[in-house]
């Protein structure tokens, strides 16, 4: 299939919670990924705990007309969830939707833009510090 033909769909992939609210990040990342109006295709899917599940994702992906999903794992690190989990469901991705291309990416870190983020959130938490010993509760 030619590049400039695929419909491209991107497959935001978590770990997934039993807390309801920690799975909102990621729907709201879809969300907001959506709106830019980048990747008209954007669906969230959880490996476990929460659904949807990644094969369903993807479903979903194929039924808005994908031709190609890109699996972005919402994960730091290349664990076993990345190295065994996410490979196997790409496969099965591949298996259950003949004639789609799938693709899985590497894990968040290591990044230079996580690094920066890592910086932001000290700097964030030693000004939440300093202010909470400046008003006594400290």
């Amino acid at each position: 299939m030619a590049q400039s033909s695929a419909v491209t769909a991107v497959l935001l992939i978590a770990h997934g919670s039993r807390q309801d609210s920690a799975n909102d990040d990621l729907h709201a990342l879809a969300a907001r990924l959506r709106a830019s109006g980048d990747y008209p295709i954007v669906e969230p899917s959880f490996l476990e705990l929460a659904e949807p599940a990644i094969l369903a994702g993807g479903a979903q992906c194929v039924a808005q007309g994908a031709t190609r999903i890109l699996m972005i794992p919402y994960f730091l690190s290349a664990g076993v969830h990345l190295t065994r989990d996410l490979t196997a469901a790409r496969d099965a991705l591949r298996a259950q939707h003949a004639g789609v291309d799938v693709l899985l990416g590497p894990p968040l870190g290591p990044h230079p833009v996580l690094d920066e983020l890592v910086v932001a959130r000290i700097a964030q938490t030693a000004r939440q510090g300093a202010a909470s010993d400046s008003d006594g509760n400290g």
